[in-house]
């Protein structure tokens, strides 16, 4: 995994070949890259709570309560 204090770096060396080639084709790619990648991530993030629980061993019931008083 890449060190978060290089990243910058590299975000500004890629805006800086994009603008000397005279486009925003590899930053607009990168861009649209991570924003996939983020929303799969956000989706199974969302998603993964509305599963059946039998793969994490729960009972089934999503976590929520099973009688009217909590038991």
């Amino acid at each position: 995994m890449p060190d978060i204090a290089v990243m910058p770096v590299a975000l500004a060396a890629s805006v800086e070949s994009a603008a000397s080639q005279g486009g925003p084709g590899a930053v607009l790619r990168t861009v649209l890259v991570v924003s996939v990648a983020g929303a799969v991530l956000l989706a199974w993030f969302l998603l993964r709570g509305y599963g059946s629980g039998s793969a994490s061993g729960e009972d089934g019931d999503g976590g929520g309560r099973s009688g009217a008083d909590g038991e």
